[in-house]
């Protein structure tokens, strides 16, 4: 009499980061939503995922590239990409150890394309909204400390006094108090936006705490910081279709469209400074904001090779 086959017990963590290392490895992989979710779940998750997918990097580095053979073998029973990749990490964290593990190079980086929006969940609980053209540098061995290298993002920090949360973007340093902030990082300047708590703009330099409501804009090598003040529920509005503007110029409004549609749009130099106050909704459907964005700017829009201009009426 046959026994019954084993039964298979709940997937361990180590098992669970490795389906993710080996699914991620497929050009088709796309559930990054999930991914970030199981990551933000335990600091575990995050601590075996990295040390999985840096035994992967290490097993490339030390194992060359095959010669093409000169005649074709013997044709051979084929062995799932999947498993083979499952047991070559494996077998790679037996030859490496954990000890090596620890010399990782820590800082990585996440990007997003115009028009793409992506969140993330840190090892921490902490929640960064990426909008389109964005891209940030984490650290694996450190998830309170990100740097926001261009674009735009939305930080929902979880807040410990013993361990602040650091955003590096400008050459300068912001410092969480329990926050919910929007940052624009521009070429040359960037913009701080406060929905709830507070944060301190380079805590030893200018020390300049911003509560809730109140924004900061920045150029870079300036001295001068603008602090104004804005309502807390448009900030961050773009997670919801809306780019919501009181007197802001042409020019930065066509980066907002390229950032947040996926498609280049410019302002010509005649319109370029011209103020807008208003509200730009563009839903689901994000190229239909194009045949209504002419009345609502003012302005003609026009097609060029790149994309869309921005330009002065002529009728």
């Amino acid at each position: 009499m046959n026994p019954e086959p084993a039964k298979s017990g709940p997937m361990t963590i180590d098992d669970q980061a490795l389906d993710w290392v080996i699914r991620q490895r497929e050009t088709a992989f796309a559930d990054w939503e999930a991914f970030a979710a199981w990551l933000g779940t335990s600091p575990g998750h995050a601590d075996a995922y990295h040390a999985l997918a840096d035994a992967e990097r290490e097993l490339d580095d030390l194992v060359p590239r095959a010669p093409r053979p000169l005649f074709a073998p013997a044709p051979r029973r084929a062995i799932p990409r999947r498993a083979w990749l499952g047991g070559a990490i494996a077998a790679s964290l037996l030859v490496l150890g954990y000890g090596a593990l620890g010399h990782r190079t820590a800082p990585y980086d996440i990007e997003t394309a115009a028009g793409e929006t992506r969140t993330l969940t840190l090892a921490d609980g902490s929640q960064v909204a990426m909008n389109g053209g964005t891209r940030l540098t984490l650290d694996h061995n450190d998830a309170r400390a990100v740097t926001l290298d261009h674009g735009e993002a939305v930080f929902t920090v979880v807040h410990n006094a013993a361990d602040p949360f650091r955003l590096a973007v400008g050459g300068a340093t912001l410092v969480d108090a329990g926050t919910v902030f929007n940052v624009v990082r521009r070429d040359g300047s960037t913009d701080v936006a406060v929905a709830e708590g507070a944060v301190v703009y380079n805590p030893k330099g200018e020390n300049v705490h911003l509560s809730g409501g109140r924004t900061l804009h920045v150029v870079d090598r300036d001295t001068r910081l603008v602090i104004g003040e804005i309502e807390p529920g448009v900030i961050g509005a773009w997670r919801t279709g809306r780019l919501v503007y009181a007197g802001t110029p042409l020019a930065l409004v066509a980066e907002d469209l390229t950032r947040n549609l996926g498609t280049h749009i410019t302002a010509s130099p005649a319109v370029a400074a011209r103020k807008f106050r208003g509200v730009i909704s563009f839903g689901r459907d994000r190229n239909a904001v194009m045949n209504r964005l002419g009345p609502l700017l003012g302005v003609e829009v026009r097609p060029v090779a790149d994309g869309w201009l921005l330009a002065e009426r002529t009728g």
